[in-house]
């Protein structure tokens, strides 16, 4: 399978401390009416590293059902062990998920070894595809073009998301997987340098307010107008750069409570956008015309 597109990552929403399956649900299917290509549920956005497993069982399941087959869905499963990451991963099979993701999180760094037998774990446990998630920033680890070569030669691993932010890795895993090789930009303000360079996809939880925005750059690269990418990439440019500088979680909660729709509090210990950042936010929503002027 290779997916294509903008393959959006929801929040999980919640209420007096427990996840929001309504809402959760709402968000989802206003996702799939914007015609985004892929769902995401469990990622960075997600708050997955913050879920107890059964948490995770259920953010997967709402949105697998949800979507209903639709468009595909990429769930995420990582965890510490290579045991708690299968779980998951057979879990989301279970449910029905298109494929599944994997960012390796380790408290100690782990070697190449280490990182090709937790991938050929899970790929022996299940028979959908799966992606590997390549983002220091969050898992502790950078996985380099040879490593992630590497990694696409084991059975079902065939798809690669990048957020390192350097674009000179993705011209580097094309020359060493060739032109065909499945990757996807999760870096936001990298969207149109990684399209030019060949991504299939891009990775974003921006669909949450600039759906059409995202899809309409997307459509510019496939037909080949340049032109009009450039002038759509940077119309969303300074929400891309926001949301990236002051935490998914945190900036896509604060816009949709700016467009009146209440998320509930964040997953301790993480804490909602000061006063003087939602500010911010709200001008570059007026400046996009999702809100009106004061």
């Amino acid at each position: 399978m290779k997916l294509r597109g903008i393959v959006s990552y929801p929040i999980t929403p919640f209420t007096e401390g427990r996840v929001d399956e309504v809402l959760l649900g709402r968000l989802v299917e206003d996702m799939v009416g914007a015609g985004v290509h892929a769902i995401a549920p469990l990622g960075s956005t997600g708050v997955l590293p913050y879920l107890s497993d059964e948490e995770r069982e259920q953010v997967a399941e709402v949105v697998v059902k949800r979507v209903a087959g639709r468009v595909p869905t990429l769930v995420g499963v990582s965890s510490l062990t290579t045991e708690q990451t299968v779980r998951h991963a057979k879990y989301a099979e279970k449910v029905g998920a298109s494929a599944v993701m994997i960012i390796p999180m380790s408290y100690w760094k782990l070697g190449d070894a280490e990182i090709l037998g937790h991938f050929d774990a899970v790929a022996k446990a299940i028979s959908i595809p799966i992606a590997v998630y390549n983002n220091p920033a969050t898992g502790g680890l950078d996985l380099s073009p040879d490593i992630l070569s590497r990694l696409l030669r084991i059975p079902n691993v065939t798809m690669v998301k990048e957020s390192t932010g350097d674009v000179n890795r993705m011209h580097r895993l094309v020359q060493l997987c060739g032109e065909d090789v499945a990757f996807y930009n999760g870096s936001n303000p990298l969207a149109l340098a990684a399209f030019v360079a060949g991504a299939s996809g891009w990775c974003t939880a921006a669909p949450h307010v600039i759906p059409r925005l995202n899809v309409e750059l997307y459509e510019a690269i496939e037909r080949g107008d340049l032109a009009a990418a450039r002038r759509s990439f940077y119309r969303q440019l300074p929400f891309l750069q926001f949301i990236v500088a002051h935490g998914l979680p945190r900036a896509i909660s604060a816009a949709l409570e700016l467009m009146g729709t209440q998320v509930g509090p964040l997953r301790a210990p993480l804490q909602p956008l000061s006063p003087e950042r939602v500010a911010e936010l709200r001008q570059i929503l007026v400046d996009l015309a999702i809100l009106p002027a004061a």
